[in-house]
């Protein structure tokens, strides 16, 4: 059996026990809802009888109940039974019945026996014996909130959820693993080094704190640079618009239900608008604002408006899922012969933005869906291009493929990315779209003047500028690189006298374009340095009598090295080469 195979059937045989020991710890009034095995472990859904409750106090209790029932080495029962022989069994279990209610009348369905006394809607597979779960190294770790299928419509649960690990050391591995995870938690480490804020308010739409909206503008200003060298030309556009751009792009059939909509006096009133969730509409006003030309092409338009979309209230997750974001958008107009070469530039661009941060990430091609609009010939093409430019870039066997899975508009690279804890996240995407240009019937004057349709290359890199910082935030642990920090230098006279030698170097350093904060207070010196310790500003300088006296400065280095005496000019030339190279990590000689 494959490791994977054997950890799922582990976990979900798990899933089982620990359903079973909840029902004889509380009763057979106990309804039990689903229970499957998930990354780590897995989790059970369950509602309980008035007065009964459980939380993490109960954990020992039933933890015990587990072992003990996978002691009793009882055997587990495959059985298929019917639609009614199965609502029969579970005439009592309200989440068990209401499955089996949507089940077709000649669906066999199977169930499974753990012992006599506890059977379960599964189709498995699972263990034969519980004795096979001797060794299991289990965790029970949180109890939460949870509505049957999702829906906040349906019943409330309480949802258990379980580490599950083949060994006690792999177990203890990942928990050290959580831990560290927990510690770079980037809505802590935001509220701590004031970057960001939520209010109820505005649900999932983040405040920019002074410090974060730094951090922010200098991404944003690196983004710009990258982009202005690959020939970008930045746009602004509506932040609202008409019902009838989003019919005709497609979102009112395809994605009403994730937008924001102002309604009219009806559902036909023409002054019904929208909050955008997308920039592509912009784009392509853009573009059709006058007559173009072949010799134009590819035109390549960036944007960074915010944009809105709608989620549940579960799925917000800080900087993660949001409601309100500014997207690293692109919209790209070329011709069909110009897809390959403009991709290649988009995989240079992706190479440059990842590995500056030192980032290594992957990519994966979805291919034609059955459902695809536009010329077979085209996507046949397309899909031949992008393979070969992601074997340049990747090797042959060096990137995913899910035939069938594009969108139905045209094929996709979506980029993925590992952080310190080795965990992959969903970032870039770089999309083929044959659809919108004929949607909202977008031309070029082509070589032979004639007129012909665009392709358009919808693309982000950081995927959002918001979830790009939340993901860096917890890479780098709140300790960004020079170049990126909210404050690169702090300056703390030793006393309230060298004020004056202290705000000539704030103002030496500003000149030079460094991002600099310092603190002229009346206060013991030591305090000010833990401040800024805190924020986790790259360098400190202390300034006193003979810094004052040699127009030097003595620095606290992030990581609690010390360098003394450094010529003032020295160390502004440093710092300006670190804006410019933008080094990941810092310089602590000279």
């Amino acid at each position: 059996m494959e490791k994977e195979q054997y950890l799922e059937v582990y976990r979900h045989s798990l899933a089982h026990i620990l359903a079973k020991a909840v029902i004889e710890l509380y009763g057979k009034e106990v309804q039990y809802a689903i229970g499957p095995q998930i990354a780590d472990g897995f989790y059970y859904d369950f509602t309980f009888p008035a007065g009964v409750s459980v939380s993490a106090e109960n954990f020992p209790e039933i933890e015990n109940k587990m072992r003990e029932i996978i002691k009793r080495r009882e055997d587990w029962k495959r059985v298929e039974i019917s639609k009614a022989e199965a609502s029969e069994i579970f005439a009592s279990q309200k989440f068990k019945k209401e499955i089996i209610d949507g089940l077709s009348d000649d669906e066999t369905i199977t169930a499974y026996w753990t012992g006599d006394d506890y059977i379960d809607l599964c189709k498995g597979p699972h263990v034969d014996n519980s004795q096979e779960l001797m060794g299991a190294a289990f965790e029970l770790r949180s109890v939460s909130g949870a509505y049957w299928r999702g829906d906040e419509k349906n019943d409330s649960l309480t949802r258990i959820y379980a580490y599950a690990f083949p060994d006690k050391a792999a177990l203890k591995a990942h928990k050290q693993l959580i831990k560290e995870a927990l510690e770079r938690d980037h809505k802590k480490i935001g509220k701590e080094l004031e970057l960001f804020m939520f209010d109820p308010s505005a649900p999932g739409m983040p405040y920019w704190l002074p410090r974060g909206w730094k951090l922010f503008n200098a991404l944003l200003s690196y983004w710009r640079e990258i982009h202005e060298n690959h020939g970008y030309t930045e746009i602004a556009g509506p932040v609202i618009s008409k019902k009838e751009l989003w019919v005709t792009s497609g979102h009112w059939a395809h994605y009403m239900d994730g937008m924001f909509i102002i309604p009219g006096k009806d559902e036909d009133d023409p002054d019904t608008y929208a909050l955008k969730p997308m920039n592509c509409p912009n784009a392509i006003k853009v573009y059709m604002n006058k007559q173009r030309s072949y010799k134009e092409l590819p035109i390549r338009i960036n944007q960074v408006d915010t944009i809105h979309r709608k989620e549940k209230s579960g799925e917000l997750n800080g900087l993660f899922r949001v409601q309100l974001f500014r997207q690293d958008d692109a919209h790209i107009l070329v011709a069909e012969e110009q897809i390959a070469d403009e991709i290649m530039d988009i995989m240079s661009i992706a190479k440059e933005l990842y590995g500056t941060f030192g980032l290594t990430y992957s990519a994966e091609l979805s291919t034609r869906p059955d459902d695809y609009m536009g010329d077979i010939n085209v996507w046949n093409k397309a899909e031949e291009d992008l393979k070969e430019i992601l074997e340049n870039v990747f090797g042959k066997d060096g990137y995913e493929l899910n035939e069938g899975d594009g969108a139905f508009y045209g094929p996709k690279i979506d980029l993925k990315m590992k952080d310190a804890l080795g965990r992959e996240w969903q970032t870039g995407t770089i999309q083929l779209d044959f659809q919108l240009p004929l949607n909202f019937n977008m031309k070029y004057i082509a070589q032979d003047g004639s007129e012909k349709q665009p392709v358009m290359i919808h693309r982000a890199i950081f995927g959002s500028f918001e979830r790009f910082i939340g993901v860096i935030t917890e890479n780098y642990k709140g300790m960004f690189p020079f170049w990126l920090n909210p404050y690169q230098v702090a300056v703390v006279p030793i006393r309230t006298e060298h004020n004056e030698y202290a705000k000539k170097v704030f103002a030496a350093l500003k000149k030079a374009g460094i991002r600099v904060e310092a603190d002229y207070a009346d206060d013991n010196m030591n305090n000010k340095i833990k401040r800024f310790k805190a924020y986790k500003d790259p360098y400190i300088a202390v300034v006193g009598d003979n810094e004052a006296a040699n127009n030097t400065v003595s620095l606290n280095i992030r990581g609690n090295k010390k360098l003394g005496d450094v010529p003032l000019d020295k160390f502004i030339e440093m710092c300006v080469k670190m804006n410019e190279e933008k080094p990941l990590d810092l310089i602590d000689t000279l």
